[in-house]
């Protein structure tokens, strides 16, 4: 898949988000080796602590699938800019794929893409997977 498909179903996935206290809106899209595509988006909760972001909920999606490899993910949001992934999401990212390829898209098409490893130089380890 290119990254304007993965791209593409991260906007398509966003329409789902449930963001009624931060109205930001966020879609994701994780590629896994196997070429299946699984979508996540943020889910927001009064109790702000127990919300979830759009990434952490497609990690969630493959992984409750059997999925643990993944080459991509996209992610989009409503904004002006790119929003790259919290610390949080970095972290889970990190604990599947060490290179995964990151695509983040903004409202008006501006795209930065990195690498999990470049965005996360110094990521916590307890052992090598």
């Amino acid at each position: 898949m290119t990254d304007d498909g993965l791209v593409l179903e991260a906007r398509r996935a966003i329409a789902h988000a449930h963001a009624p206290y931060s109205g930001f809106p966020v879609g994701a899209a994780l590629l896994a080796r196997d070429g299946r595509v699984f979508t996540g988006v943020n889910v927001e909760n009064a109790s702000i602590g127990l919300s979830v972001c759009a990434e952490r909920n497609a990690i969630a999606k493959a992984v409750s699938e059997g999925v643990r490899e993944f080459e991509s993910i996209a992610i989009v949001t409503n904004a002006g800019d790119p929003t790259m992934p919290c610390g949080v999401c970095r972290q889970v990212i990190w604990e599947f794929s060490h290179d995964l390829r990151v695509i983040v898209e903004s409202n008006d098409g501006a795209r930065v893409v990195s690498t999990i490893a470049e965005l996360f130089p110094l990521p916590f380890t307890s052992y090598e997977p």
